[in-house]
């Protein structure tokens, strides 16, 4: 048998088993199969297994083995880098796999691959209980969890994945397994930030906590009060309880786009607008609690201030941003924010390119996060804050500029980086990065560990961790 009838063979017999949908060059539906959440990104797998349900997931995975295709996992969320596709290989299509199982008496949730924070918001929220999630609606849980996991929950709850309580997996070789603190210990404690290096995962489980009222404050002023807003969110934050956490955001805009009310907001990346610095106090408790809190940002001149009740899962859908943009961000952690760091934040803002609809972010850590459990690939306990420099642009022509901004940005925050690096919020920017993002120390026991799982670097499109 040639090696082309084979292929055609295994394809017709793909398309045979898999309960879920195949997708060929030459199937109609394969272009919208293949796009992804960043417009940068332009590849042409051989063949795309949109799987159903765990069985799926093993004979799609054997496939590709038994082809020696080259494979990628995709799960429901963004992927900045694209690292969902790849060009003529496989590519593992989690996204028809979001359900979302909440047992409110072991207050846990057994969520799919393929669910995204939204999936999993709209599910726990009727029982008031939350966790955890990246900061919208539209991250992919297993990406974000498996990558450590950085939301609004984060200072009270701790990053997503200290919530983990257990993964099930398929492995390199098409099996089944399951790892949490009794099985396969080692690589449960891997997952808890290596991201997708190991194997795929179908569902993980994730502690849950009572978060039944939400609310938060809203602040947006004129630049020239900008330092003087992010100097008082600083303090609010630095010196206020764990349940509250937020964010400083520059954008370009209405002054209303920053207010939660679908009818007021404006499209991320539409071209235009005036230069905003606004503050988001986001807090994990009763509204009248926050009122006293977030008197500090009201006192100060603004076009928009206000304090409001809003669902958590309304929270994270605030600052959805669409699919089909370009786009390209990153991510520093930072000791502090010292005064003359917020004086350096707030003048790159002002050099956001324009008609983009680029935004300047600086969000608090510290808290619960520095007292997570010892000996996890998550070195960046001992950050304090992040900033997140996130570029969002329609038009080609602005491609170079929007990617050196986010990159001079990044550099700004380097005399106050503890040199450790957020990979859940950045692309590919190399193994160094990388290493940044999971430690030093980590690495030769997580790369001792790929060996064992994973030998031939099967699953190389992530972060990845080579096998020793």
């Amino acid at each position: 048998m040639t090696p082309f009838s084979k292929a055609r063979t295994a394809l017709a017999a793909l398309r045979e088993d898999l309960s879920g949908d195949v997708f060929a060059p030459w199937d109609p539906g394969y272009d919208g199969a293949r796009s992804v959440f960043n417009a940068l990104i332009d590849r042409r797998p051989a063949v795309i297994a949109r799987c159903a349900h765990e069985a799926d997931v093993v004979r799609a995975v054997r496939f590709g083995r038994d082809l020696d295709l080259n494979i990628a996992v995709r799960g429901g969320g963004h992927s900045l880098a694209g690292m969902g596709v790849n060009d003529a290989g496989l590519v593992v299509d989690l996204r028809p796999m979001h359900g979302v199982t909440v047992d409110p008496a072991a207050e846990a949730a057994r969520i799919g691959g393929g669910a995204t924070t939204g999936h999993l918001d709209r599910a726990t929220g009727p029982y008031g209980l939350a966790t955890t999630g990246a900061r919208v609606s539209t991250t992919g849980v297993a990406g974000c969890v498996l990558g450590g996991g950085s939301g609004w929950l984060e200072r009270c709850c701790g990053p997503a994945a200290d919530n983990l309580l257990g993964v099930e997996l398929v492995t390199a070789d098409g099996e089944r397994t399951h790892a949490n603190p009794d099985e396969n210990p080692d690589l449960f404690r891997a997952l808890h930030g290596a991201g997708g290096n190991f194997g795929v995962a179908t569902a993980l489980t994730l502690r849950l906590y009572e978060v039944p009222r939400f609310s938060v404050a809203l602040v947006v002023c004129p630049p020239r009060f900008g330092a003087e807003l992010t100097r008082a969110f600083r303090d609010v934050v630095e010196s206020g309880p764990l349940r509250a956490s937020g964010a400083v955001r520059w954008f370009t805009g209405r002054p209303a786009a920053f207010v939660p009310e679908p009818a007021a907001a404006s499209p991320p990346g539409s071209p235009g607008g005036r230069l905003w610095c606004g503050a988001l106090l986001a807090y994990a408790g009763d509204v009248r609690e926050l009122r006293g809190l977030a008197e500090p940002l009201l006192a100060l001149p603004h076009e928009v201030g206000t304090v409001t009740a809003l669902p958590y899962a309304g929270l994270q859908r605030m600052f959805d941003v669409p699919p089909g943009l370009r786009c390209h961000w990153s991510a520093e952690y930072l000791t502090g924010a010292p005064d003359r760091f917020v004086d350096v934040f707030c003048a790159r803002a002002r050099s956001m390119p324009p008609r983009t609809g680029t935004e300047h972010l600086l969000f608090p850590v510290g808290a619960a996060v520095a007292d997570g459990p010892a000996g996890l690939p998550l070195p960046y306990r001992g950050a304090r804050w992040a900033v997140h420099p996130f570029a969002v642009w329609r038009d080609p022509a602005h491609d170079e500029r929007c990617v050196r901004w986010v990159r001079d940005a990044r550099a700004d925050a380097e005399p106050w980086s503890t040199g450790a690096a957020p990979l859940n919020l950045v692309g590919d920017e190399g193994p160094q990065r990388v290493r940044a993002g999971l430690g030093a120390g980590s690495m030769r026991r997580l790369g001792e560990l790929k060996r064992r799982h994973d030998p031939d670097n099967v699953f190389r499109f992530n972060h990845n961790i080579k096998p020793l």
